[in-house]
Formats: structure tokens, sequence, C-alpha cells
């Protein structure tokens, strides 16, 4: 019963960090400043005619959404079974996971700098005319293409999926994710008009969200690294033995 309740306290402070990752994900500035044109590309019309509401962007925001989580939830569940296999050497992956996660915490910092993590891999998915099949596989496309600019959060998340030991958790965890990411991108298609003018508000504090994104890397290696986040889910089920019945 222990190790069930542990699991499911061990899940919420991770929800809660890929939730956030997914959150920065989508205003880091390698995101951010596309979201205009892939809307636009995705419904057929310019950025002039997505803004006059030629054509609305909901129904092809909501097909690209799936297919990016679709990517990644099945990165979640490999990533799950990867760390299900190894079960005995969880320590060394956790570990191993931790400084791996604290370097790419230090690259958004500036601290040091990776090249790799500075390009992105763009899919050409072909011309777009609003169709929500096209929009689907734009979504796979950016998923896949845009690896090593949102890699870092991904990794991060991929990290704790491989260090929980439960496929379900791993893929939960992925698809919390992807919500974080996929959910304002949901929200500036329904909202276009609004949506531009609050992203160019934006626009000037990337480097700020950049290094925040850094900050909450850091975090979460050392934590893999120290074995914390075991510690908070037992400080967790203390503090809150009603968790204890969601096992």
């Amino acid at each position: 019963m222990l190790g069930i309740d542990l699991v499911t306290a061990a899940f919420l402070p991770a929800a809660l960090v890929a939730l956030l990752a997914g959150i920065l994900s989508f205003l880091s500035p390698c995101v951010l400043p596309i979201v205009p044109p892939y809307l636009a590309y995705m419904t057929g019309v310019g950025v002039n005619g997505l803004k006059a509401q030629e054509r609305s962007a909901v129904l092809p925001a909501l097909f690209f959404v799936m297919g990016l989580s679709t990517v990644f939830l099945v990165m979640g569940f490999a990533a799950s079974a990867f760390g299900r296999a190894f079960l005995q050497y969880q320590d060394y992956l956790a570990k191993a996971a931790g400084v791996m996660v604290v370097v790419m915490g230090l690259h958004f910092l500036h601290v040091i700098r990776i090249p790799i993590l500075d390009h992105e891999a763009r899919i050409n998915a072909g011309k777009q005319d609003g169709g929500a099949f096209g929009a689907y596989i734009l979504g796979l496309a950016f998923a896949f293409g845009w690896t090593p600019c949102i890699g870092p959060q991904l990794g991060m998340i991929l990290s704790l999926a491989a260090t929980g030991g439960e496929l379900s958790r791993g893929t939960a965890l992925l698809a919390v994710y992807a919500l974080g990411l996929g959910i304002p991108f949901l929200l500036a298609a329904i909202f276009v008009n609004r949506a531009m003018g609050v992203m160019n508000r934006i626009k000037p504090w990337l480097r700020v969200i950049e290094r925040a994104m850094g900050v909450l890397l850091l975090v979460v290696g050392v934590m893999l690294l120290t074995g914390a986040f075991s510690a908070f889910s037992y400080w967790l089920l203390e503090t809150f033995p009603a968790l204890a019945t969601l096992g």
C-alpha cells in the first residue's frame, strides 16, 4: 500500500513541474514568436487574415495539439518502459538524469552553451488549407522538429518519467506536459487578436522566461541527484494523509 501511496504522492510535485515546464516551453523564445505564423499557416490564411478572423483557427489548433500530444505520450510510455526495465538501477538512473538536467539548466542560464540546443530542425508538412488532418501532421512534425529547442524541458520530464518505475505515471507526466504546452496554443487560437497583443507584451521578457526555465531545471536536477523527490513525497503523505486514499 505504501508503495502505491508513495507513487501517488510523488506524482503530484512531478505533475506540477511538468505543467509549469509545458507553459514555459510555450513562452520560450523559440516557440512563442512562431505561434501566429503557425496558426495562420494551419488555417490557410495570412497573419492579417487570421487577425480579421477570415477563418477560425480553433479546429486546426486542436488537431495540432493532438498531434504533438501523440508524440509526447509515446515518448512518456517509452521512457517509463525503459525505467521499468532497469528498475534495479533506479538510483543510478536518477543520478544520471539529475546530472543531465542540471547541465541543461546551466545552458538556459548561459553558464555553459550546448550548440545543438540553439537550433531546431523544422519539418515542412506541406501546404495547409485549414484541414484537421494537415494540422495533426503538422503537430507531429512540431514535436519532432522542435525537439532540440524544447529538448531541455522535455528531457527533464522524460527523466522524471524514467525514474518513476510506473508506465501509467510516466505517460501521465508527458500528458500533463502536453497540456501545459497545448492549452495556451488553443487559447491563442480562440482569442486570436487578444492573444497577439499579450504575446507582443511578453516578448521583451523572453530572456527572463528562459532563465526561469533554467532555474526550474537546476532545482529538479538537484532533487533527482539528492533523492529529494522521494523525501518530498514522504513529507506530502505525512502532512496530507488524505493522499493515501488516492492510492
